[in-house]
């Protein structure tokens, strides 16, 4: 039910949708497995669900969205929903769309939800965009795509799954090479939001990293602060945006307000960082 609707919520945004290839992650079955949703998270999917929202993902697949000029880099998009669903208009097909605009291969991952009952949220996720990062890199000549820029965009959930990502070590091969995190959070002590969670580090080899956030958004503005600090540290490039209005979940709407243009900020961060030329 859930992979119809996915199918049509890509039908009602794209023009394209006809032309859209979703391939597989795993294909012989994704490892570990999932646990079954306790009262609250199903608490939290009745009362925080929308209508293009979805959820129960067992399969994680990927949605190829190809430019009309590709320039060789593609990055993967990484709606959020707490670990429970996935937003996966506004904060996926709809950025995949805008992606393409400035010749970049959006890829929409639909990774495995709901996970959050399980005692790290994140692992299964985290399992499933590592193994996009190496699918995309094997099909880069397929797919006219440059094996060392591909790029990782991660909103909400999305973006403390991307923070894992860059920053616990696994194999060079699973690393996006840079980083898109809007409104993430997750990572900072909640007792001591200055700092970070016992156990999370950014490492000297972390990708470089573009950071969005509202002033207002609870704790994630300290997050991406606190990040861009360590960044700092260690020299990385790293761009962050506070801005003062915004609230969490603004995705790709438009409202008038600084916030919104947050897409055309990142679109002169990728370029200024070589990412968008041929």
């Amino acid at each position: 039910m859930f992979r119809f609707v996915l199918v049509l919520v890509f039908a009602s945004v794209t023009l394209q949708a006809a032309d859209l290839v979703e391939i597989q992650i795993w294909p012989e079955g994704a490892p570990g497995l999932m646990t079954p949703p306790s009262p609250a998270t199903k608490d939290f999917l009745r009362t925080k669900a929308g209508k293009t929202t979805i959820t129960n993902i067992h399969e994680p697949t990927l949605t190829i969205f190809q430019p009309a000029k590709p320039n060789g880099t593609s990055v993967i998009v990484a709606p959020g929903g707490g670990y429970v669903f996935l937003s996966a208009v506004h904060e996926g097909v709809q950025v995949c769309e805008w992606l393409t605009t400035i010749g970049v291969t959006g890829i929409l991952l639909k990774y495995r939800t709901p996970t959050r009952d399980d005692a790290a949220p994140h692992e299964k996720p985290v399992a499933d965009a590592a193994q996009a990062i190496k699918l995309v890199r094997r099909k880069a000549v397929e797919w006219h795509l440059n094996p060392t820029r591909v790029g990782f965009l991660g909103f909400s959930a999305g973006g403390n799954l991307l923070a894992h990502l860059a920053c616990d070590r696994g194999e060079p091969l699973e690393r996006p090479d840079f980083g898109v995190m809007i409104y993430g959070g997750g990572f900072v002590d909640s007792k001591e939001p200055t700092k970070l969670k016992p156990g999370f580090r950014v490492p000297a080899d972390a990708p470089p990293m573009f950071l969005v956030c509202a002033h207002h958004d609870g704790q994630n503005s300290t997050a991406s602060a606190v990040l861009y600090l360590e960044y700092k540290k260690h020299n990385i490039p790293c761009e962050l945006h506070l801005f003062t209005q915004g609230g969490h979940g603004f995705g790709m709407r438009s409202e008038n307000k600084p916030i919104h243009a947050w897409p055309q900020r990142c679109a002169d961060w990728m370029n200024s960082m070589g990412w968008l030329q041929p």
